[in-house]
């Protein structure tokens, strides 16, 4: 621990007589105009930003030019900081006295692990705040105008983790098999086959509409629409890449708009030569450099 808040402390300057103070603010769902004037302006008073893979790259261009830049982005069996060790991070950097920004995709409250963070740093005193963002579900059901509620076909709308835990999926189906609603599966790319079946299993009608958003938001999103039956044979034939979101509903066939935008694959219209990013350039400077290389090093002691 030591280690790490003689990293982010400057030697040639006394210790600051005050804790600092850590935002976790919400960067939204992929495309960079899609953050609050709030979260901006915090972005540029920063004097660290701990941000993630799914926050758009574009909006540390907000930072100062002495901010510390540090990534802590999660893939799939790739972290490159564990969670325990980036709420060490944050407590670390707030210790310092510095004011933090937590930069993480969507909302930090939705899916985000915000919770943990937030527990965190209030057991460790540190004082924290809240700057909410457009959760991907938002973002993804405005970019291909998918209404998530419908006075004719959606009365409610549930947000459920598509991700696995402890190695199997933990959904509630009764939950994801309300009559009149409308599902977002997040994080169920990988396992949209098995999420399938099981609400097939389960009585789901086979013809109901279900579509995957894929970058939603980005300029290289990418839409399929199907049915719970077929999606799956859909998706092996039509890859896409991750973030992606699940929908299931009948407001999937509201307006055409969705079809529309999935007929756009077929014609190899889409751009995938930004896939792989989102579209976005990727910062690597010299701030990037030094931190990344002093906390591979460091971090393992916190």
């Amino acid at each position: 621990m030591t280690n790490i808040v003689n990293l982010f402390a400057t030697p040639t300057q006394p210790p600051p007589p005050t804790t600092g103070e850590v935002y976790l603010v919400g960067a939204g769902p992929g495309d960079p105009e899609l953050i609050t004037l709030k979260a901006v302006r915090l972005l540029q008073e920063a004097d660290a930003i701990v941000y993630d893979r799914l926050a758009n790259p574009a909006l540390l261009e907000h930072a100062r030019k002495h901010c510390d830049l540090v990534y802590v982005g999660k893939r799939k069996h790739q972290h490159s900081l564990p969670q325990h060790q980036i709420c060490a991070l944050l407590v670390a950097l707030a210790r310092c006295g510095k004011k933090v920004v937590r930069l993480k995709g969507g909302d930090p409250f939705i899916f985000g692990r915000g919770g943990e963070e937030v527990d965190h740093l209030t057991e460790q005193g540190i004082e924290c705040h809240i700057v909410p963002g457009i959760t991907a579900a938002i973002g993804c059901a405005a970019a291909t105008r998918i209404p998530l509620t419908h006075r004719n076909h959606a009365h409610a709308v549930t947000f459920i983790t598509g991700h696995r835990q402890h190695g199997r999926l933990e959904i509630n189906w009764d939950l994801a098999l309300q009559k009149d609603s409308t599902v977002v599966f997040y994080m169920g790319l990988s396992n949209l086959a098995e999420i399938t079946m099981q609400l097939l299993a389960r009585g789901c009608p086979a013809d109901k509409p279900f579509a995957v958003v894929a970058q939603g938001t980005a300029d290289s999103q990418q839409v399929l629409v199907a049915t719970v039956s077929d999606i799956a044979a859909k998706l092996q034939y039509h890859p896409l890449p991750s973030p992606a979101l699940l929908l299931m509903g009948d407001v999937i066939n509201a307006n055409g708009y969705a079809q529309q935008l999935a007929a756009q694959i077929g014609s190899g219209s889409m751009g995938e030569e930004k896939a792989e990013q989102g579209g976005n350039k990727v910062l690597h400077n010299a701030r990037h450099q030094k931190l990344d290389e002093v906390l591979s090093d460091n971090l393992e002691a916190v």
